[in-house]
């Protein structure tokens, strides 16, 4: 039942297809299950192929009914509307489908033909809603799809973090690496309409909220999935020709306007060679502690830290460093074995154990003396401090190379590996292995527990609340031992701030407090609680 309900969901992006409530579909995937999961347990078995080559032919005569039923809508429409409110006006409902297929393909019809007196475009937009949403595909070309579909289905039930998609939705399967990588998406959030989608905040300038996009670099945005449109809007300022062309309507324009929208760069970042990081100093005892937030973990985040790190000690030695990893989903292993040299150069980090059993270990770099960071540490964690970034603070715990401070955290001590799949149809994205830290503790559903606690809420989701999460591992202690060393926080007397995130104060106060925050791994019990 979970496989055809997940089928039935990937195969439709429209809720015209398998998910509304007068399809046929539905019923057929249901009965024809078995014979697909059976097929993705054994590909030699044929009854998976039969079995969607029987949802082919469903599919092949229900979406040819909406195809009619959205070009008789087209022809006899009685009247054009405001071509501007129809652009702009939602297509499908939020939540679970309740619009009848055969009522929406006749409103996309009528919709559709609202728009003609934008001009010669409106045919444009015509067409590539009728192919996308009402495709004239071959009975096995649609059963190809709904073996695509149910592929993606199952490789969610048996891995949490899996996924797979075809190459014009991969991005969707990068989210955390394309936020490392400093692309991003042309808008925060959208909403698709019969014309293509429209901005409903966080538009890149000159994009403006409210404007509906009608085509980016002359591909029409109506009738794409989400996942597509979102693939299509993404800036990337490491593209040969970052920019973007797009074509679009605003309110109070009569006919389209198209704009180059070129990458931003971040408004926070006074270089953008920081581009993963924002530095501030706080003011502490006689001189300054430098916070630097880590807003994800890319490849090049070990680069960024050495060159803040140095521009920090050429104003004066800080009194201490606290690495903020709050909000901080993860990224790249080799991100996070980077930043960890300047703290724990040459360091045995994380033995990782893969599906076949095999154990191998993770080493820090060896950085320029010059890079080398001696003094005292902190890293502050929240809930949603996940992943690479629990690999960073758990490292520096491990080694008592510093204090962990805030929340326990989110417990993702496993990583995915990204594979095109043997078809060339797309990629696929499965947890291969899962790690443990320096000293063998597991963080796989486990997480990190600070040495000094700080109330920063309680988490929505945690990976030991996911389904089909992997299991935790123990593994071996494989500490450098001669790198083991505590460096305790000097006190501060009082001398605090003033911060603009007062929870880095409340840190900061903790830290250079008279009780001792830095403890053995072994008395993690009687840490104190701010």
């Amino acid at each position: 039942h979970q496989l055809a309900a997940g089928t039935a969901d990937w195969l439709d992006p429209h809720g015209l297809w398998s998910a509304a409530p007068d399809s046929p579909v539905g019923t057929v995937l249901e009965r024809n299950a078995p014979a697909l999961l059976a097929s993705l347990l054994d590909p030699n078995d044929p009854r998976g192929c039969q079995a969607a080559g029987a949802v082919g032919r469903e599919l092949a005569t229900w979406v040819g009914s909406l195809r009619e039923a959205f070009d008789r809508s087209y022809r006899t429409a009685p009247s054009q509307q405001d071509p501007l409110s129809v652009a702009g006006t939602a297509l499908f409902e939020d939540g679970p489908i309740q619009v009848p297929a055969l009522t929406l393909a006749t409103d996309l019809g009528l919709r559709s033909a609202s728009l003609q007196p934008i001009g010669p475009l409106a045919k444009e937009i015509h067409g590539a809603i009728r192919k996308r949403m009402f495709p004239a595909l071959s009975s096995d070309a649609w059963g190809n799809a709904v073996l695509a579909a149910a592929l993606r289905s199952y490789v969610l039930l048996i891995d949490a973090h899996g996924a797979w998609a075809p190459f014009d939705e991969e991005t969707s399967l990068y989210e955390v690496e394309l936020e490392a990588s400093g692309r991003r998406h042309l808008w925060g959030n959208m909403t698709r309409t019969a014309a293509g989608v429209r901005l409903d905040e966080n538009a890149v300038a000159p994009l403006e909220t409210d404007d509906v996009v009608l085509s980016i670099d002359g591909v029409p945005t109506a009738g794409l999935s989400v996942e597509q449109v979102e693939q299509l809007g993404i800036l990337d300022p490491n593209d040969l020709y970052p920019s973007r062309q797009v074509l679009l309507l605003r309110r109070g324009m009569p006919a389209p306007v198209q704009v180059r929208v070129d990458p931003p760069a971040p408004s926070w970042v006074p270089d953008a060679a920081y581009a993963s990081l924002r530095v501030s100093m706080v003011r502490y005892r006689r001189g300054r502690v430098a916070v630097m937030a880590m807003l994800d973990v890319p490849d090049d985040l070990g680069t960024e830290l050495a060159s803040a790190l140095a521009e920090v000690r050429l104003e004066g030695e800080p009194e201490g460093v606290v690495l903020d990893l709050r909000g901080n989903g993860g990224g790249s292993i080799e991100g996070a074995k980077e930043a960890l040299s300047p703290f724990l150069p040459g360091a045995n980090l994380f033995p990782m154990r893969r599906r076949n059993g095999a154990v191998e270990t993770e080493q820090a770099p060896v950085p320029a003396p010059t890079d080398v960071w001696s003094g005292p540490v902190a890293v502050l964690v929240d809930p949603d401090t996940a992943s690479a970034a629990e690999m960073i603070a758990g490292a520096i715990a491990a080694y008592d190379r510093g204090v962990v401070v805030g929340a326990r955290t989110f417990g993702k001590g496993c990583a995915q590996e990204y594979l095109d799949d043997e078809a060339g149809m797309g990629v696929l994205r499965l947890s291969t292995l899962v790690y443990a830290l320096p000293d063998g503790r597991p963080v796989q559903k486990v997480g990190l527990q600070p040495d000094l606690l700080l109330d920063l809420g309680e988490a929505l989701e945690r990976e030991d609340t996911l389904p089909n999460a992997m299991v935790p591992w123990k593994g071996p202690d494989v500490r450098t031992t001669s790198l083991i060393r505590s460096v305790p926080w000097p006190p501060h007397g009082g001398e605090v701030g003033p911060c603009e995130d007062e929870v880095v104060c409340k840190a900061l106060r903790g830290l250079g407090s008279r009780e001792p925050l830095v403890v053995s791994r072994k008395g993690r019990q009687g840490a104190p609680r701010r």
